[in-house]
């Protein structure tokens, strides 16, 4: 069986999140709809999956009644497995968390570039700030040519980093991009609200950028990682180079692998010195019913 997946978003304003949310649960068991969902007062966020073209095409109509599919980012693509064991419907303050309550999306957010638009502005504007704002284990792999990289653990702190590292009055304008376009653009619209002028930001996010901008023309440096077994991505969206280390949740590559603290399932050398016991057996366990789960033991 083929499963229709679909990741989607938008920024929007949600009056009764207690009504969508049953109505979503209760369609989703109906029509064998996997995946999680969060809905808050800002919109809404996830991925889903589904038998086939038509229950998903149910589900994506319900949406469209209830809170419109104009500006909603939704990109579809298959998996041969189901992805996801459960669906989970979960209410949020945020779909997508910044912590910084005069931020509102659904008002004042940035203006979208196409990934043709942003790779000319790109090369038309080398001195112009350009953020990744991304996670610092998603950046150490990939990211745009010349971009600053936060180095930030979680997208909450964010608004320090700006705060510490650039100024309205000296930075006009200002470019930021990440895997699929939702915390940048949440991240334009608190910009905005601190008085920068011109905020711009990729659409469809960089895995948009990699489906339509050629190789030998790209801007980007590496390999895009992703939130599922595929791990990272690269140009026109093939299967990347990575791995995903359980211990700490870093994407690995074949050198990391080849490291003496590598352990397979366990831990690699950026988490083996805070593996305690209990964790240690925790993952031992787990490894273990995988491999019984995937024959090989």
């Amino acid at each position: 069986m083929t499963w229709t997946v679909a990741a989607l978003y938008k920024f929007t304003r949600i009056n009764d999140r207690e009504a969508l949310q049953a109505e979503l649960k209760k369609r989703c068991k109906v029509l064998d709809v996997y995946g999680s969902l969060l809905i808050a007062d800002e919109g809404i966020n996830g991925t889903i999956c589904a038998p086939t073209k038509e229950n998903m095409s149910s589900i994506i109509r319900f949406l469209d009644k209830e809170i419109g599919l104009e500006d909603m980012e939704l990109k579809y693509s298959t998996a041969e497995l189901r992805p996801f064991r459960r669906m989970k419907v979960r209410l949020k303050k945020e779909i997508v968390t910044l912590k910084q309550p005069h931020v509102d999306p659904t008002t004042q957010k940035g203006i979208y570039l196409t990934p043709r638009e942003w790779h000319e502005m790109l090369k038309a504007n080398p001195d112009m700030p350009v953020i990744d704002t991304r996670n610092d284990y998603e950046t150490a792999i990939g990211t745009f040519k010349n971009a600053i990289d936060p180095k930030t653990k979680e997208f909450h702190e964010f608004p320090d980093f700006v705060e510490k590292n650039l100024n309205p009055a000296h930075h006009k304008k200002v470019a930021m991009f990440c895997t699929g376009g939702i915390r940048c653009e949440k991240a334009s619209s608190y910009m905005l609200a601190e008085g920068y002028d011109e905020v711009y930001h990729l659409k469809g996010g960089i895995l948009q950028y990699l489906e339509d901008i050629p190789e030998e023309e790209s801007l980007w440096d590496g390999e895009c990682y992703v939130f599922d077994h595929r791990v990272s991505l690269g140009h026109g969206l093939k299967q990347g180079t990575y791995d995903y280390c359980f211990g700490c949740g870093f994407p690995i590559n074949e050198e990391d692998k080849a490291h003496e603290s590598f352990e397979e399932g366990i831990c690699c050398k950026r988490c083996v010195d805070d593996l305690t016991d209990e964790k240690r057996r925790a993952l031992t366990d787990r490894h273990a019913h995988m491999q019984t789960l995937n024959g090989v033991a």
